[in-house]
């Protein structure tokens, strides 16, 4: 009898310039440290059980690469994106990352079955927070347009 392989999980690795702001900002918006995998050069923030976020400051990140490390704040590698439950947990969300002194660089989405907004965090990292009626998108046919 065949086994269900083990759930993946995604740890996203984030170059940061504070780490002790970094970790305060990602709390506000949810995340919860983990102190298993912490240093004074990392923290792992946990979204879920499967999302975790790995700060490291900008010198250990760059022990993982020999590729330079934009600036967030001026250029985009990727764009990260997280589902919420609600329209009404996407704002909550995103005006918890405002309040902790994130800003929001893009303008609101509201496609009726997928409502979205977005944060940058602290070194301007763009976090897409989402909900989307699944079965309305897909009736609609407009799933293959995200």
């Amino acid at each position: 009898m065949a086994t269900e392989p083990a759930p993946k999980m995604i740890f996203v690795n984030l170059p940061v310039g504070d780490l002790g702001a970094s970790i305060a900002f990602y709390a506000a918006v949810g995340a919860a440290p983990n102190q298993d995998f912490a240093d004074e050069s990392t923290q792992m923030m946990s979204f879920s059980e499967s999302i975790l976020v790995m700060l490291l400051t900008r010198e250990r990140f760059q022990g993982f690469t020999p590729r330079k490390i934009p600036d967030a704040h001026e250029t985009a590698q990727v764009l990260l994106a997280l589902s919420e439950t609600s329209r009404e947990a996407v704002d909550a969300t995103v005006e918890s990352a405002l309040a902790a002194g994130g800003t929001e660089p893009n303008p609101r989405q509201d496609h009726g079955f997928m409502y979205g907004r977005s944060f940058a965090d602290l070194d301007g990292h763009i976090w897409e927070v989402a909900w989307m009626d699944m079965a309305a998108a897909l009736a609609s046919g407009r799933s293959a347009e995200m």
